[in-house]
């Protein structure tokens, strides 16, 4: 006795099945049954050897090859030639030409369609083959090569519209994978610049207090987080050394003061002037802003640690000005700092992708950070 319980399961499998290409092909088996069932009277009539269930039964027989006309469309084809010559049944090679051109394509749909009606065509000047489609051959014809030209061609066109699915799904992933490689390496920025300056963070301060405890019992503990600051920034750069530029949610002119703060306890003071009119900058903007800072600060410490930074942003007409400005150290720093020498292209990048400039050079004894782009702000 079937349980209750199994129905729905039983109505979740079928409805699983019905939407597979196996059950597609099962019905086009049945469909083409159907139809050649309507012939059986007469077949059994003809002077064939058939009656009307041994009929059937053969007439079943070819329309279940059908079933693999997605791996073997040749084999139902081929029945249907059979079925051609010994029944003269038509319905069958539209099926097995529709299929063909379904899923073989053009080129093998016209050779299929160009041997179907060889076949019929010598099938017709065979004696004793009845004429029953048309005294002539050219009545013969135009109903046999309708048939086959028709079927290939639906098949065919099926098949091109299921090249442009496989297409636009293949292009849907490709966007799909381009979109998660894009984060991943937004990501691979934002862990870059983030972490990478509290990295810097750190090893200067550590560097600092290592100083300030000189011939302390804890002089050797600094100095060794120093250390292990800077070797975690150098396995840091080694994994990510290139990065692309993504604007992300970062503080903007707001966060200016709280990075030359961190500067400062770092031992380089910073000299901070924001015009006012900047207050005024897209969202967009100001997140470059603040990134070219970050990085200048950040280069700053690396490369002249414990020497003054100006840094000012002004508003000049249409255009923003940026100019990061520190003196040379006297000498290279010693441990010589981590770096991957990405920092000023990546700067420039976000600068240039915005439609302005940035350069970088050394100006007497001090290096000079100036990045140009528009303000974006209408006059008044």
């Amino acid at each position: 006795m079937l349980r209750l319980p199994a129905v729905p399961a039983l109505r979740r499998r079928v409805d699983r099945w019905a939407g597979t290409p196996r059950a597609l092909d099962v019905v086009a088996a049945l469909s083409a049954f159907a139809l050649m069932l309507l012939d059986v009277p007469g077949l059994a009539r003809a002077d064939n050897s058939l009656t009307g269930f041994t009929a059937t039964l053969v007439l079943a027989a070819g329309a279940a090859t059908l079933v693999l006309r997605r791996r073997l469309p040749v084999l139902p084809y081929l029945v249907a030639l059979v079925l051609l010559g010994w029944l003269h049944e038509l319905t069958m090679i539209q099926f097995a030409l529709y299929s063909i051109g379904r899923f073989r394509g053009r080129r093998a749909a016209v050779v299929a369609t160009l041997l179907y009606v060889g076949v019929a065509y010598v099938l017709f000047q065979t004696p004793g083959w009845p004429a029953r489609h048309g005294d002539t051959l050219s009545d013969f014809l135009s109903l046999v090569v309708p048939i086959g030209v028709l079927a290939a061609g639906v098949g065919v066109a099926a098949y091109r519209q299921d090249l442009v699915r496989a297409l636009e799904d293949q292009r849907r992933e490709a966007a799909a994978r381009q979109a998660v490689q894009e984060e991943r390496i937004s990501v691979g920025r934002d862990v870059h610049d983030l972490v990478g300056r509290e990295l810097t963070v750190l090893a200067v301060r550590a560097e600092v207090l290592a100083v300030r405890a000189r011939g302390d019992a804890h002089q050797k503990d600094f100095e060794e987080l120093a250390d292990t600051a800077r070797r975690a920034h150098l396995m840091l750069n080694e994994t990510i050394v290139r990065r692309a530029d993504r604007d992300a949610a970062t503080p903007c002119l707001e966060g200016l003061a709280a990075l030359a703060g961190e500067s400062e306890r770092m031992g380089s003071p910073v000299e901070l002037t924001v015009a006012e009119e900047a207050k005024a900058l897209s969202p967009l903007r100001q997140a470059a802003v603040h990134r070219v800072v970050q990085e200048c600060l950040t280069n700053a410490a690396k490369h002249a640690p414990g020497l003054p930074v100006t840094v000012a942003i002004t508003v000049e007409g249409p255009g923003l000005r940026i100019e990061v400005r520190n003196p040379l150290p006297k000498t290279p720093p010693d441990p010589v700092p981590v770096s991957t020498g990405t920092g000023l292209l990546s700067m420039e990048e976000r600068v240039t992708s915005m439609g302005g400039t940035l350069t970088a050079r050394q100006e007497d004894d001090d290096y000079v950070v100036t990045a140009l782009l528009p303000t974006g702000l209408t006059g008044p």
